[in-house]
């Protein structure tokens, strides 16, 4: 019973088996596939379409700063906003910086 449970010694001049030699670079591979899967494709999908949104801002947009500012859009140049946060108070920000349109929370 007791010889049934141990292990057969190794011949060391019989070849290894595939798993032994590619074992650890499939399970590396593994591992990448299902973090691209899981973690960066959903991100640069997210990432596509925030940068899809900032590109279609125009003029009388309502929207939401990364800091909540609320704002209307008055002026669209290339890299920056002019928002007019109350009446006659208007910023200059970043285009990074929008993160969500305001109509959109509004439906919710």
């Amino acid at each position: 019973m007791i010889n049934f449970l141990q292990t057969p010694p190794v011949d060391p001049t019989l070849n290894p088996t595939f798993m032994q030699q590619y074992g650890f670079i499939i399970t590396i591979a593994l591992m990448v596939l299902v973090l691209w899967l899981f973690m960066w494709r959903p991100e640069a999908k997210r990432r596509k379409q925030m940068q899809a949104f900032r590109d279609g801002l125009k003029k009388g947009d309502k929207i939401i700063t990364a800091g909540g500012i609320y704002g209307t859009v008055k002026e669209v140049k290339e890299t920056s906003l002019l928002i007019e946060v109350d009446s006659n108070v208007t910023l200059r920000i970043d285009k990074n910086m929008v993160v969500a349109d305001n109509s959109d929370l509004q439906r919710q």
